[in-house]
């Protein structure tokens, strides 16, 4: 929501703007109505704080882990909240439907966790998301997508071990990058975006030898430093 939320005894204290108030008081409502049964947020698609992703039925449990643990680590991580809605009268994911989740919280925050549901949900259904998709450069200042296809040999060397290269480009060029299935996901302004492209070029060409960017005059995002050739090894860790 925005605000700061903090509970004094039986009491819940809001502070922020009448805005972040009225959000933080309404997402309060959304948690226990959940305890009376399913909840279905009218006019959903109205609301400028809201995204919602279409949730195959057999990836529901997934995606919600045991005692709800996957889908906390993910409001964790990214600061939203996240919950399935349903009208009363719906089947509720069973018979393979699909179900609604709903992510409430800042623009970039929604989007961050919206491409890591999309990535939970491609590793367990592939083509769920990934279907027919193309590559995407978008010239959007502000924050938007665009897309980046991998081949088959390139997506374990930019994602490395437990992830680990995926999340040290993602911190390294201020962008959120998420694989889906075959295809990176690169979300924030556009410098951030071109940065996040450039960064995953360099890295691919790594595995064919020694990568020469001819100069980073003029770049805020580098710093040069002269290593010894004997002290490359060191450095490397080789």
């Amino acid at each position: 929501s925005g605000a700061i939320v903090q509970y004094v005894g039986q009491t819940a204290l809001f502070s922020g703007t009448r805005t972040e108030r009225k959000r933080a008081k309404e997402y309060i409502k959304w948690l226990f109505d959940q305890l009376e049964g399913p909840l279905y947020v009218e006019d959903w698609d109205k609301r400028d704080d809201c995204t919602v992703v279409e949730v195959p039925g057999d990836c529901i449990g997934y995606i919600t882990g045991a005692r709800r643990a996957a889908l906390g680590a993910m409001e964790e991580e990214w600061g939203v909240l996240m919950f399935f809605m349903s009208r009363k009268d719906s089947r509720g994911g069973r018979g393979g439907e699909s179900e609604k989740l709903m992510i409430c919280g800042p623009e970039r925050a929604r989007r961050g966790a919206e491409l890591k549901v999309m990535s939970s949900v491609e590793t367990k259904n592939p083509g769920a998301f990934t279907r027919g998709v193309r590559e995407k450069e978008s010239s959007e200042r502000d924050f938007d997508t665009n897309r980046m296809l991998f081949k088959d040999d390139e997506l374990s060397y930019a994602l490395g071990k437990q992830g680990a290269t995926r999340k040290k480009l993602a911190t390294a060029s201020g962008a959120i990058l998420q694989y889906v299935g075959q295809v990176a996901f690169i979300a924030g302004s556009l410098k951030e975006r071109r940065r996040c492209r450039e960064f995953v070029t360099w890295l691919l060409a790594q595995r064919r030898g020694s990568v020469t960017i001819a100069s980073i005059e003029g770049r805020d995002d580098a710093t040069e430093m002269h290593i010894p050739d004997n002290c490359k090894g060191w450095v490397t860790g080789n």
